[in-house]
């Protein structure tokens, strides 16, 4: 796995757009823009890598992810991603894009994450999946993964996970109404997943 923070759409399975800001005059990069669909494809461009890693595509009994870049600019880059998994439960893929630069920080190093999201979902039926930005911590500089913040952006149906539930099945914050850059945010705490380390 990539260490200390990655940007990812944590995909149950929607696509999404990544923009981070920047500035000054910049010139659109040629990239591959072809569409990708093996179970462990990447694709580099600048600072950045799409990963379609479908771990849980076993899960399904029919379908398929594909994914492809469709643009980079300066440091906005945008993706999409189709998909036509059917039956089973869980996560099916995780179509992501990492950042490849500035990595190997302390968390309380780290004062401002500036990124600007836009995304879009469409499907006829009910979608199971959700938009989020994902950061893979380690004990050392450069290390495995031992812990994974992920900042839910958006949810279609997916959850989200806890390590304690409510009585009525509802996951149990940690803590409710956490007021962050004027937005309100439930905490909820979960082991790291095996596929994380």
């Amino acid at each position: 796995m990539r260490s200390f923070s990655k940007l990812a759409a944590f995909v149950l399975l929607a696509p999404l757009a990544l923009a981070a800001p920047s500035s000054g005059l910049e010139t659109r990069a040629t990239i591959d823009t072809s569409s990708h669909c093996g179970q462990w494809d990447t694709v580099t461009a600048g600072q950045y890598t799409m990963y379609l890693d479908q771990w849980g595509s076993s899960g399904a009994t029919s379908g398929s992810d594909c994914a492809s870049l469709t643009s980079l600019s300066g440091t906005t880059i945008a993706w999409k991603t189709t998909w036509t998994w059917t039956g089973g439960s869980g996560v099916k893929s995780f179509t992501n894009v990492g950042l490849n630069s500035g990595l190997n920080k302390q968390l309380s190093a780290l004062t401002t994450i500036p990124a600007t999201w836009t995304w879009s979902q469409s499907s006829s039926g009910t979608v199971v999946a959700d938009v989020a930005f994902d950061i893979f911590t380690s004990a050392t500089s450069g290390g495995s993964n031992a812990n994974e913040i992920m900042i839910w952006l958006a949810n279609y149906n997916a959850g989200p996970i806890s390590a304690t539930y409510n009585s009525d099945g509802t996951p149990a914050p940690k803590a409710s109404s956490v007021s962050i850059a004027g937005k309100t945010w439930s905490v909820l705490v979960q082991i790291v997943m095996p596929h994380c380390n």
